[in-house]
């Protein structure tokens, strides 16, 4: 058994080996891939559960608590570290006022979790079971390497919210385009191609710039503390320029010009990734193209890419930067929020709503944690793993329903519930869970993200709410037409129906007849107990975020954030601090 520090690169690690394993398997069986494959990401989950069950939550911080304070706290949450030497040690020569310096460069393969990165770690394991899932039969050339880059994907994804090193970080952040990329542009749709090539140039272009924002932040900690060597681990650097910019007037007021424009750097990539309007055109095509594990992927944990950029980087490294573009970035999630409720509610495409739905239930994500309160950022964070398991769901759905009968039109379904009442049960569930009905996920990180907004400015948290009522009219609408009413079913055409082998005609035709089976049962049902988990105990998930966001909380009031709130709302309640009562505050919201 492998120390349990090793956890999160253990995580990476088997994913990669499930890859190459899968692909070994190519030449035998499609049964053997996809057996491999399933019994990877099942082990991957498990590990996923060990981490939560070794992961202990601090104590958190007293309303007097210091600077010194919070790093502590911080040390705390941060846990199962380890490091491996990769770029390091490396010296190259420069000169400093006409004498020769070493200079260090320690790129690092350092890996840990924390309250932020748990529960996304978490939901990148368990949404590959339901992928796996639900490509058992509509994968059919070339499987092995299908399943290869959804392992590949996994590893990505993990890396991701696991990396301490901001190249590796950065490294983790491209490599996920790459698979994905792959599964659009050969198992995707009739216009998979420009849907793939979209995807790649929106997402490439954006994080470019957000890799320059990250380098200047590196070398700007370099400058500030007028060190030999470049500090590329992501706490160290967030720790290090808080306390080279309260040491010095010179470093504050360097650090006060160039923020805005590292804060530009960041945003273009994360609000791309997000998506947040106007960058959101590339998502519908991507989803509408996307073979089924693809939209589950993509709309479930590679949407959350971006608002956990903004989580890591912008809002502790930047905050003065963070606070001044409150009314840009706030104004774009609003318009997001109502403009995607207003595309989806006018789409005959199951899957355009669905995609649609996600630019507006990620503007959600974003008001919540740029609330800049403990309230609202544990709202973002809760709505962003709520957003992956109720979206997810969707896309499984219409997976299983397209594998039936081949159209994603909604005029042609009607009256379904009798005749698939397992699935009707199901889509209920998700679709109440989207809709924030009380006692399922949606709830809990909707009502808390707003709490946390209207605390800051009434006026966005107002606005806002037409996104809910919306949501509730096309999600709703959705499931009445396709499986309530009289029966009607499309009429699959001969070039409609799927080409399958002999071997596996049976299985197709009995499928297209009956209801779920336990595959997809299965595949629903991890997705839908968490639901009902998160709806009904929100503070098992809340209680191990809350003292990794309480440092950012602090730090962003100490650059704005209280002033914001005061001048946003002159006549409203305190704004939400980040001190203890706060927490009970958090804890009442999500158990209403």
């Amino acid at each position: 058994m492998f120390p349990i520090d090793y956890l999160p690169f253990v995580m990476v690690a088997v994913p990669l080996v499930g890859a190459g394993l899968v692909l070994l398997s190519a030449p035998a069986s499609r049964d053997q891939a996809r057996w491999t494959a399933l019994t990877n990401v099942i082990l991957t989950f498990v590990l996923s559960m060990l981490l939560v069950s070794r992961y202990r939550v601090p104590e958190l911080l007293p309303p007097n608590a210091d600077a010194v304070d919070r790093q502590q706290l911080v040390d705390q949450t941060l846990q199962m570290r380890s490091s491996f030497p990769w770029l390091s040690p490396r010296t190259v020569e420069e000169p400093v006022a006409g004498v020769q310096r070493p200079v260090d460069t320690p790129v690092k393969l350092a890996f840990a979790v924390d309250g932020i990165s748990l529960w996304l770690i978490v939901l990148s394991a368990l949404l590959m079971i339901p992928a796996v899932l639900v490509s058992w039969n509509a994968i059919e050339e070339r499987p092995a390497r299908f399943y290869a880059l959804m392992l590949l994907l996994e590893a990505g994804l993990i890396g991701v919210f696991s990396a301490q090193d901001i190249i590796l970080f950065y490294i983790f952040f491209e490599f996920t385009l790459i698979p994905l990329f792959f599964m659009i542009g050969i198992w995707g749709g009739s216009d998979r191609r420009w849907a793939a090539r979209k995807f790649f140039i929106y997402t490439l272009a954006g994080s470019v710039l957000t890799f320059l924002g990250l380098l200047f932040i590196v070398l700007s900690e370099q400058w500030m503390s007028n060190s030999s060597s470049l500090t590329f681990s992501i706490p160290e650097l967030t720790s290090s320029i808080q306390q080279q910019i309260a040491a010095s007037p010179r470093n504050a007021d360097y650090w006060r010009h160039v923020s805005p424009w590292i804060f530009v750097a960041l945003f273009a990539g994360f609000a791309i990734k997000v998506p947040l309007f106007p960058f959101h055109t590339w998502l519908p095509l991507a989803h509408v193209e996307a073979p089924t594990a693809g939209s589950v992927l993509l709309a479930g944990v590679l949407l959350k890419i971006g608002s956990y950029g903004f989580l890591r980087f912008a809002l502790p490294l930047v905050p003065g930067a963070s606070v001044a573009h409150f009314h840009l970035v706030a104004i774009l999630a609003v318009i997001g929020i109502i403009y995607g409720a207003l595309l989806a509610l006018a789409q005959e495409d199951i899957k355009k709503l669905v995609a649609y739905s996600s630019v507006s239930h990620m503007g959600f994500c974003l008001l919540g944690l740029f609330a800049f309160n403990t309230v609202g950022l544990t709202g973002g964070l809760l709505q962003m793993i709520n957003h992956g398991l109720s979206t997810g769901a969707l896309f499984a759905l219409v997976g299983m329903l397209y594998e039936r009968y081949h159209t994603r039109d909604i005029a042609s379904y009607g009256g379904l519930a009798r005749k698939y009442p397992r699935m009707a049960f199901c889509l209920l569930v998700v679709a109440f869970s989207s809709i924030g009905l009380p006692g399922l996920n949606g709830f809990t990180g909707e009502v808390t993200s707003l709490m946390g907004m209207f605390a800051t400015n009434r006026l966005y948290g107002t606005l806002s709410l037409a996104g809910i009522i919306l949501g509730a009219w096309y999600t709703l609408s959705l499931v009445r037409r396709t499986f309530f009413g009289r029966l009607r079913e499309p009429v699959q055409s001969h070039h409609q129906a799927p080409v399958v082998s002999h071997h596996q005609s049976h299985e197709h035709h009995h499928t297209a007849l009956a209801d779920l089976n336990l595959r997809e049962l299965c595949a629903l049902g991890v997705l839908i107990v968490p639901i009902f988990w998160i709806g009904l105990y929100p503070q098992f998930f809340t209680r191990r975020m809350q003292p990794s966001l309480q440092p950012i909380v602090a730090v962003l009031q100490e650059n704005g954030a209280v002033m914001l709130s005061q001048r946003e709302n002159p006549h409203g309640e305190r704004p939400v601090q980040a001190s203890r009562p706060d927490q009970q505050s958090v804890n009442n919201t999500t158990s209403r």
